[in-house]
């Protein structure tokens, strides 16, 4: 009978091979836009083909692969869990001005280093090395498992997951009855749930004039200004209307300490309020002219217990009514909801706690997120979706970099949760 200590033993054993299989992820730019994930794709279709395991790939775009693979339990029928990432990455910035090459993988002996390594290739590559260590031992689990790795999740997931689980062939395949996914959450936590996003496009027009001649129309810039400036405080005064249970839980001050650790002081409080961050504003003139437009985008975060029709409504009678010049469009394909689901009440929960406990020494806790992940599509169809994955600091940013330590902790926790989870 295969054990815990077998499985832990196999993962030091293979350590290296890991490591190497995470710095060639790295290696393989996977930006997105533009989206091209072939390369980063291939790197995975090979490790899996090492472990014999045949990935079938489902493209409805060329460029954007998704990597899908599924295995039965041979002990019976029983529970299907979906391990799920993404392959895509956030475009370098500034990639010049990056102390490494932002997809050199290097190794400096306790970090990978690399855009991407944090969101999310060891999340990926841990769900991934996870998959083959099961699959190997598929005659002593129930149900079955399937792998899920995508290529379109920063923007938006259209040809990604939510592709798979609405338009693909075979899209009961890809949902399972639960989820794990590895995406940047610190291993203190396993995130239940995520803030949702309302993007907003504001449109403010006047009839403009020459720089001299402000008697005959206000700037749309400086309208956009003062509109801004309302807008803030009309989302930041607003409360979410949370469930009791969960203001009992973000209220416990263990909790609320976790929160801060992991993202920050102050973050504890900003995880339960409405958040506004300002695009970039397009005057479209010169600056001796008053503009006749201005246009600038709003995404507004949404804590859980809080829903989009409640902030439209309030935009338009607390911030709008003073600017006749201002419209909005919602930009539908980067607006969802807060989500969540199973605060602490589901099996695979607990199992993935016990699982960091026994790698870590310490026991995560139950958060919801501030940043999206695609976990939401199955939340949104009554799926519950779990993240457990690498710390989040630094992702996106120049020196980009994943602790080995963390990342190796992140395929444990994997691979034993489901294990305790389908073989129990």
């Amino acid at each position: 009978m295969a054990s815990k200590e077998d499985i832990l033993n196999e993962i030091d054993a293979n350590r290296e091979e890991y490591i190497h299989l995470l710095q060639r992820f790295i290696q393989a730019a996977s930006p997105n836009p533009p989206g091209d994930t072939t390369k980063a794709s291939r790197v995975m279709i090979a490790f899996l083909s090492q472990h014999d395991i045949s990935a079938d790939v489902i493209a409805p775009q060329p460029h954007m692969p998704n990597i899908v693979a599924h295995f039965d339990g041979e002990r019976g029928p029983g529970h299907r869990v979906v391990f799920n990432g993404h392959i895509d990455t956030f475009p370098a910035n500034e990639p010049e001005k990056w102390e490494r090459d932002p997809y050199s993988g290097h190794n400096d002996g306790s970090a990978i280093h690399g855009l991407g390594a944090v969101d999310m290739k060891a999340g990926t590559a841990a769900s991934i090395i996870a998959f083959t260590l099961l699959k190997k031992r598929a005659q002593h689990l129930k149900g079955s498992v399937a792998l899920t790795a995508v290529s379109d999740e920063e923007t938006g997931g259209q040809f990604g997951t939510k592709y798979l689980l609405e338009r693909s062939d075979n899209p009961a395949l890809w949902r399972g009855d639960c989820v794990i996914n590895g995406e940047p959450g610190g291993l203190q936590s396993v995130r239940f749930g995520e803030k949702g996003t309302l993007r907003l496009t504001f449109t403010v027009t006047t009839p403009g004039a020459n720089g001299a001649y402000k008697n005959l129309s206000r700037g749309a810039n400086i309208v956009a200004a003062r509109l801004i400036t309302k807008l803030q405080e009309t989302v930041e005064s607003i409360s979410s209307d949370l469930p009791q249970d969960l203001k009992q839980h973000f209220a416990n001050p263990h909790t609320r300490k976790v929160v801060d650790e992991i993202m920050g002081p102050g973050a504890a409080s900003v995880l339960l309020e409405p958040t506004l961050n300002i695009g970039v504003l397009n005057g479209g003139v010169k600056v001796n002219v008053i503009p006749s437009q201005c246009i600038f985008e709003a995404d507004i975060r949404l804590p859980t217990g809080l829903t989009r029709d409640t902030m439209l409504a309030r935009i338009r009678d607390e911030v709008l009514k003073d600017f006749p010049e201002a419209s909005y469009a919602v930009q539908e394909a980067a607006s969802n909801p807060a989500n969540y689901l199973a605060h602490d009440h589901h099996p695979l929960t607990k199992c993935i706690a016990d699982a960091a406990e026994g790698v870590t020494g310490r026991r995560p806790v139950p958060l919801v997120g501030m940043g999206g992940t695609d976990c939401k599509f199955y939340r949104y169809l009554g799926i519950p979706a779990f993240v457990f994955g690498v710390s989040p600091k630094g992702m996106g940013a120049r020196g980009e970099a994943v602790l080995i330590d963390e990342f190796m902790a992140v395929v444990k926790t994997h691979t034993l949760a489901v294990w305790d989870y389908l073989s129990e």
